[in-house]
């Protein structure tokens, strides 16, 4: 950008930090000819010549900006009329006005007033950037580097000004957003001139205090760090405060409605809304750290670029645990949320999925703790306590969620939007909106049935009967919760059996759920009884090793309390149909849930026909079963797996693609797919493999590397996360060697 910039005169009025330092690094990076500035100091205009950051300046106003063809004017807000009124009749026909400003309300009323209503060459902006330094000398040519920042178009702001502007700005490495003048200063009131108000008022109230001595002696890091700007100069800020008075003050009066509340909350000794003020503030903090760093929990394939290299590996060994059931995890932050009481949650998965429906009851009042080393406490509000959230819930990823909350929002008070990342926003959500519709819910979504939900308040469910035109857990999840709600009963009839984590778990609060073959009853009007839920191995996430050791000579590994629910043990019944050598050891049942450890040692592996009645069974460990079917002898063949073509990706296809990229013989079919095993004596060949973003296509090729001839590099791998943490370090233990390039590794 900045080879192409080029602007032969600038004017700067006002030499301090900001304008200074736009000026310097445009200077440096050859987009200037020549500067002239202005400032009310003779002093700084001096300086800032000696310093080679403007070539000439001039004591009248009207000099400096003559024949300019951009004017920056970095001022104090309520010192920019007088600089536009003392500019007005100076300036030529064709130069470009902008500020700095953080207020920019003030500013277009000024330029509207001076300049005129209809003036489009002034361009409103703001740098979202600073020092505790002032003045020329703290000028920094890379102040602006990977800052942002706000332009505050109007309607009539003409285009080319913009432009100029734009450029000025991204030359020097900034990152631009647009918003409107009056969202700006909501924002920035919020996010900006409250703290600083607050700091101010903090300090003079214990200024005041007869204890004061004591209090500024024994400061501690907190007091200090919260107060640091405090020191800020008084009368830019009170300059501020008054630019931008209607915005602060609508936001004071909610911050004090809520500190109002949380000083009742303390003198009633009410822990549980202190713990939901705490929780809440905790995780938006730790959220907004996430994103300064740029590595947002919610949107991890737009922020992170990670790829594995897997190199050809050795035999597995070992006895480990893998993390916490997704499915399980979801469901117990769902109804733990709707109990009467308090649920202790151990094992929880932290995975981003899970992590997205946590917060999402966060956002509706839920008072959640943790999540600390797997363990969560859950403050259950009762069926019918949540609140409306702030704003649209943002799932992230994660399907499960948005499914599943179909079902519980369609019963509840209020209206609620829920939203995704770019691939969640592609998968059909029309199947749990249909038979939502039967029920009396109104569920809107996007074209083509994807993605956002807006789902309507206040409807008046009925309980239906509802045969799931495919085997669908996640559907009839949704339709079963939202039975909750629905007056009188309801039922879901399946195809073929899918996983029953939702029935287990809702029997295990307490409430009365009728299996009968394949027909799931209920009836609303109970209530859910807080419990302690301990979330066992996720089956999911031990297929990847299941296969890996079936496939590699030598390995014998030992998994450590793996679910087995009857509805998910399809990729071990596979598994030993292709000749695998699994044992399950040491059955029992937690919470409702039957648990065992597994033991898997290395076998020769044969294809087979794999039996539909197995395939809604492992219908997510599918990219892992591919693999143990590339090394098998003869031909595997599925068929009945069309679901696997609506995941986070076209699974059959991802995988067919990529088993062809490292020579082998596999086809894609409408429904599944037919492999070509090499055997015995064959391998895989190196390759680059496109992940699509989806975790488990890139955990399944980084297992192929076991049998591998050469480097597998796998490309997009962010989103392992969503269902793995720790899989890169577990993995390593395990025996396969895995390098991370990119992104912050795991």
């Amino acid at each position: 950008m900045s080879s192409k910039l080029l602007i032969p005169r600038v004017a700067v009025i006002g030499l301090g930090l900001i304008g200074c330092s736009w000026i310097k690094g445009l200077r440096v990076r050859g987009c200037l000819e020549e500067v002239r500035g202005y400032d009310r100091n003779l002093d700084s205009m001096q300086l800032a010549l000696s310093e080679g950051l403007i070539d000439a300046y001039s004591e009248n106003i009207a000099d400096v900006v003559r024949d300019a063809d951009l004017i920056i004017i970095s001022v104090p807000i309520m010192a920019v009329k007088s600089v536009l009124e003392a500019v007005r009749d100076h300036i030529s026909e064709t130069a470009v006005l902008t500020d700095v400003g953080s207020v920019k309300g003030a500013v277009a009323s000024d330029v509207a007033a001076v300049l005129g209503a209809n003036f489009s060459r002034f361009v409103l902006g703001h740098p979202i950037a600073g020092s505790e330094k002032s003045g020329v000398m703290a000028a920094n040519e890379h102040l602006y580097v990977h800052h942002k920042v706000i332009i505050t178009p109007q309607d009539h702001t003409d285009k080319d000004a913009l432009a100029l502007v734009r450029s000025a700005w991204q030359a020097v490495g900034a990152d631009l957003e647009h918003m409107s003048v009056d969202h700006h200063d909501e924002v920035l009131a919020a996010t900006s001139h409250l703290p600083h108000l607050l700091a101010y008022s903090l300090v003079d109230t214990l200024a005041n205090s007869h204890e004061n001595k004591e209090i500024f002696n024994y400061a501690a890091g907190g007091f200090r760090d919260f107060t640091r700007i405090a020191a800020s100069s008084p009368v830019m800020w009170r300059d501020i405060f008054a630019a931008n008075k209607d915005h602060l003050l609508k936001t004071l009066d909610l911050f004090s409605h809520d500190l109002s509340s949380l000083r009742a909350a303390v003198e009633q000794g009410d822990a549980t809304t202190l713990m939901g003020v705490l929780t809440r503030a905790k995780a938006a903090r730790d959220h907004f750290s996430k994103i300064l760093a740029r590595r947002a929990y919610v949107e991890p394939m737009k922020t992170a670029s990670i790829s594995y290299i897997a190199n050809p590996g050795k035999a597995l060994s070992g006895s480990f645990r893998v993390p916490g059931d997704k499915s399980i995890s979801h469901r117990s932050i769902m109804l733990g949320s709707l109990a009467n009481g308090t649920t202790e949650v151990t094992g929880f998965l932290e995975g981003e999925d899970s992590l997205a429906t946590l917060q999402a009851f966060r956002d509706m009042g839920v008072v959640i703790e943790g999540p600390h080393r797997g363990r969560v406490t859950i403050h259950g509000v009762g069926l019918h306590g949540l609140q409306s959230p702030p704003n649209a819930l943002y799932l992230g990823n994660s399907g499960t969620s948005m499914r599943l909350l179909a079902g519980l929002m369609a019963g509840q008070s209020f209206d609620v939007e829920m939203s995704g990342d770019e691939s969640l926003s592609k998968r059909p959500m029309g199947r749990v909106a249909d038979p939502l519709a039967l029920m009396g819910a109104i569920v809107d979504t996007a074209e083509g049935g994807r993605p956002p939900l807006k789902v309507k308040g206040g409807s008046d469910l009925k309980g239906i009967h509802y045969d799931l035109p495919m085997a669908s857990a996640q559907v009839k999840s949704c339709v079963l919760l939202a039975g909750l709600y629905a007056e009188g009963e309801t039922s879901v009839t399946e195809p073929a059996p899918t996983r029953d984590h939702t029935e287990r778990m809702l029997r295990g609060f307490g409430y009365d759920v009728i299996t009968e073959g394949n027909k799931v009853t209920l009836r609303s009007g109970g209530e859910l009884t807080a419990t302690e839920i301990d979330v066992p191995s996720d089956i999911s996430s031990a297929a990847f090793f299941m296969v890996g050791a079936s496939i590699m000579p030598g390995s014998d590994i030992t998994l450590d309390h793996v679910g087995i629910n009857p509805t998910r043990v399809g990729v071990i019944n596979i598994l030993r149909a292709m000749g695998g050598s699994i044992d399950v050891l040491n059955e029992r049942e937690v919470g409702g849930e039957p648990v065992a450890d597994i033991r898997i040692r290395s076998a020769q592996l044969k294809g087979i026909h794999i039996p539909e009645d197995q395939v809604p069974l492992a219908i997510d460990e599918f990219p892992a079963i591919f693999v143990a079917a590339a090394c098998a002898e003869g031909e595997t063949v599925l068929t009945g797996a069309e679901e696997l073509r609506v995941k986070e990706s076209d699974r059959i296809q991802a995988m067919v693609d990529g088993l062809v990229t490292l020579g082998v013989n596999a086809v894609g079919t409408e429904d599944g797919a037919v492999i070509q095993g090499f055997g015995p004596e064959g391998s895989f060949g190196g390759g680059e493999i496109d992940s699509q973003h989806d975790h488990r296509i890139a955990m399944s090729f980084a297992m192929a590397s076991l049998r591998g001839s050469a480097p597998i590099v796998i490309r997009d791998c962010a989103n392992v996360a969503t269902s793995f943490p720790g899989f890169v370090e577990l993995s390593a233990t395990a025996g396969l060697e895995l390098v991370v390039e990119g992104g912050d590794g795991e």
